[in-house]
């Protein structure tokens, strides 16, 4: 266990110990705002150490705000990724429009903000690792919760007693598990899988994103700037889930390459950097829905209580926002009880516009059928025609109160 720097305070005999599973985004945020209301935060996480790299994530309306009552604006800002244009491929790898990545996203130019998942949760990081204590390469395996508090056994074998305990352990959440049953009940899949790596920028692409569709099936290879690396994505629809390639990667890598074979432009060689990437990532396009977000002591923020799934654009944006509203009614409200109900009454019908955006499963940049191909394509060479969005969308926007200083 390593403890990172430490506080006093005289309120140090009824301060909140609160255990967070979880060193992501929802998890560092939430890290953030419970040690500025005087919890003494512990934080953690499975992996070694604090996980960088990552594809480009999107901070949008309402999460814009958190960031900058954080005081790290500025920084996200600097690190913002200029990506210039999106340009779409037809089957043979002929371009059907080139627009700006702004009018694909969907966020609001000069408002918004597009950065690295890497640099967002080192710049949270940095605000607190003086303040917060981090457990790495250990996780929660059991909780036994009392009228005392939660007493938590850890992998790696050591047991401490927290007054709260929070998971923000992401999509596929233990924590959740444990409290609440089997993801499957609470997972939504919306129709699609993915695969996520990085390769080599063999194609001289720069600031830019270039998308290859057929019906039912997405290449893209996305150049953050001009570094010889490209984040390589391959998406495709499949009605049911694959559950037997979810929990073997060489079954995952072989799925991926049946249903890719025979495509075109520069499908084949991204199917051979995915067969030797150490990166590679792979999962389901799927949503969390949950008629509660606690129990008892215990509670759930970001992907692991209402994950809206990579389709909307939104996970960061919920993960940014939910852990502001879930630490300001804990230092609203001493009962912890009153606190989860009156974060999820604050949250929850702002997550349900969200995860709306995808209500039917529908994907536009993903189409699976012809004809929803050629409504997609004909849009897109309308785009440029279009005036930039300037108004903020109501999906993003949601009233913060203000954030008391301890």
């Amino acid at each position: 266990m390593t403890s990172v720097g430490g506080t006093t305070d005289v309120r140090t005999a009824v301060r909140r110990e609160v255990l967070i599973s979880g060193a992501g985004v929802s998890g560092l945020a939430l890290a953030y705002w419970l040690h500025r209301s005087g919890c003494a935060v512990t934080v953690v996480e499975k992996a070694c150490a604090l996980r960088d790299g990552g594809y480009p994530i999107d901070v949008r309306g309402t999460a814009v705000e958190v960031v900058r009552r954080m005081g790290v604006l500025p920084q996200l800002r600097e690190a913002q990724v200029d990506s210039r244009r999106c340009t779409f491929l037809r089957a043979d790898g002929s371009a059907v429009a080139s627009v700006p990545t702004r009018a694909v996203a969907g966020g609001v130019e000069g408002q918004d903000l597009e950065v690295r998942r890497g640099d967002l949760t080192a710049t949270l990081h940095a605000l607190v690792r003086d303040g917060v204590e981090f457990v790495f390469d250990d996780s929660v395996d059991a909780l036994d919760q009392s009228a005392a508090g939660v007493d938590v056994a850890f992998r790696g074998g050591r047991r401490r007693t927290f007054d709260l305990v929070v998971g923000a352990d992401g999509t596929h959440s233990r924590t959740r598990e444990s409290l609440f049953g089997p993801e499957e009940q609470f997972h939504r899949y919306l129709g699609h899988c993915f695969a996520l790596f990085t390769m080599p920028n063999t194609v001289g692409l720069s600031h830019e994103l270039v998308l290859w569709n057929t019906p039912g099936r997405a290449a893209a290879l996305y150049a953050v700037g001009d570094d010889d690396e490209l984040h390589a994505f391959l998406n495709f629809h499949r009605p049911e889930p694959p559950f037997d390639a979810l929990r073997s990667p060489d079954a995952q890598r072989d799925l991926v390459a049946t249903v890719f074979a025979g495509a075109g432009w520069e499908v084949p060689g991204m199917v051979d950097a995915m067969r030797d990437a150490d990166d590679l990532f792979f999962d389901t396009a799927g949503q969390i829905r949950m008629p509660h977000w606690s129990s008892g002591r215990v509670a759930l923020v970001g992907d692991a209580a209402y994950a809206p799934s990579f389709l909307t654009g939104q996970g960061t944006s919920l993960a940014l926002v939910g852990a502001y509203m879930l630490a300001h009614a804990l230092a609203a409200n001493r009962d912890h009880t009153v606190a989860f109900a009156a974060y999820e009454h604050a949250v929850r019908g702002f997550v349900a516009m969200n995860q709306a955006l995808v209500d039917d499963g529908a994907a536009t940049l993903f189409p699976t059928t012809e004809r929803a191909l050629e409504r997609r394509d004909a849009l897109l060479r309308d785009l440029d025609t279009l005036p930039t969005a300037t108004a903020r969308p109501a999906h993003s926007a949601l009233a913060l109160p203000a954030f008391a200083q301890k």
